[in-house]
């Protein structure tokens, strides 16, 4: 899961981002609304942490912009001052998946950030497509081009994580975390399953999909020839 803070105290910001990073979620923060704006446009993230109470922008309209922006697919938990009622409703009314009253504990907002993370996964679109590859989770049938693909268990947790992520870089480190765990150590394995899923999806159709970016992780999209 990866996971955006925008959060104006910094106190507050250190806490949330140590006790997520620690958990083993990438995480990534800013401390003002235009800074959270444009990371929401131009990275993924699957839930974002966002403060009320902002500079340049302030949750609410924080939140408006990213439910308005088609490349914004993300859950939101907005992070309030005082429990009360119009407030949680303007908030509701912004777009935001759930709502939280300072003080929290974060093992609480850990757990709601899970569980609305669940929810959107499950009640997401059961079939994958990036340019003419597709992936129907159901059937664990992958199509390049019309054309049958066959790959083991590990190569379709992989390719399903880059589709999801897709047309952005995923990290390496993200990528072996979600395979293997946060005992993940074994860099080669990834290699190797890569290299695996390269020769199946790309190899046989002349046109690659499946980009590494060095010194940061990979990426699957179909880039301007």
């Amino acid at each position: 899961m990866r996971i955006l803070i925008v959060e104006s105290n910094q106190e507050i910001l250190g806490g949330v981002f140590e006790h997520f990073q620690g958990s083993g979620y990438g995480v990534t923060t800013a401390a003002d609304g235009l800074t959270g704006l444009h990371l929401a446009a131009t990275q993924a993230f699957d839930v974002a942490i966002l403060s009320v109470t902002l500079p340049g922008i302030d949750g609410y309209q924080l939140c408006r912009r990213i439910r308005e922006s088609a490349k914004c697919v993300m859950s939101v938990i907005l992070l309030a001052a005082h429990d009360d009622l119009a407030a949680r409703l303007e908030g509701f009314k912004a777009g935001a998946d759930d709502y939280l009253v300072r003080p929290f504990a974060l093992l609480e907002l850990q757990a709601r950030a899970e569980a609305i993370w669940r929810r959107r996964n499950t009640s997401a679109a059961r079939i994958l497509r990036v340019a003419d590859l597709s992936y129907d989770m159901d059937a664990l049938k992958v199509t390049r081009a019309g054309e049958s693909v066959s790959l083991n268990s590990t190569n379709l947790k992989i390719l399903e994580f880059l589709m999801r992520r897709s047309p952005f870089v995923v990290a390496r480190r993200e990528l072996e975390v979600h395979v293997w765990g946060m005992n993940a150590g074994d860099t080669e394995s990834l290699r190797s399953n890569i290299h695996f899923l390269r020769r199946a999806i790309d190899r046989p159709f002349g046109v690659e999909l499946l980009h590494t970016v060095h010194g940061i992780g990979y990426q699957l999209v179909l880039r301007n020839v």
